[in-house]
């Protein structure tokens, strides 16, 4: 059940995102979203980490 919860948030999130992302590409610039994409791996990894360790405690 919790698959498929993800699944539809993951879903609902790409549906909301990739049109926001294609209408405000042009206004940001190439630059600009490199200089934000080079955060957003990092980022992911810690709240891959985090999830772990919240896992882990919860047993």
């Amino acid at each position: 059940m919790n698959v498929l919860i993800i699944l539809g948030s993951l879903v609902v999130a790409l549906l909301i995102l990739i049109p926001l992302l294609e209408k405000y590409q042009s206004r940001m610039g190439l630059d600009k979203m490199q200089k934000y994409g080079k955060y957003i791996l990092p980022l992911v990894m810690v709240s891959i980490v985090i999830r772990l360790i919240y896992d882990m405690v919860q047993g």
